[in-house]
């Protein structure tokens, strides 16, 4: 038996991205969606996250990681 967790389908994330749970989008490509927070810390606070499916940082492609970072890094300048 592995004690590797398994990808949950069903965590909030996911939900956000089929449409399953409402969100206020800022952003959207091919690999990566932008959402404001429910709980913002502060005004503008906003969520940038790889749409293929990862359970930690480990497990998104570095390409993928790369463009969300340049998309978190270009949202955080408007």
């Amino acid at each position: 038996m592995s004690d590797t967790p398994v990808y949950d389908t069903n965590n909030v994330f996911a939900k956000i991205l089929r449409g399953e749970l409402p969100c206020f989008k800022v952003y959207e490509d091919e690999k990566a969606f932008a959402f404001l927070d429910i709980f913002p810390r502060c005004p503008g606070h906003t969520l940038v996250i790889p749409k293929a499916p990862a359970r930690n940082i480990l497990d998104i492609d570095p390409d993928d990681l790369a463009h969300v970072a340049k998309v978190a890094q270009e949202i955080a300048k408007a």
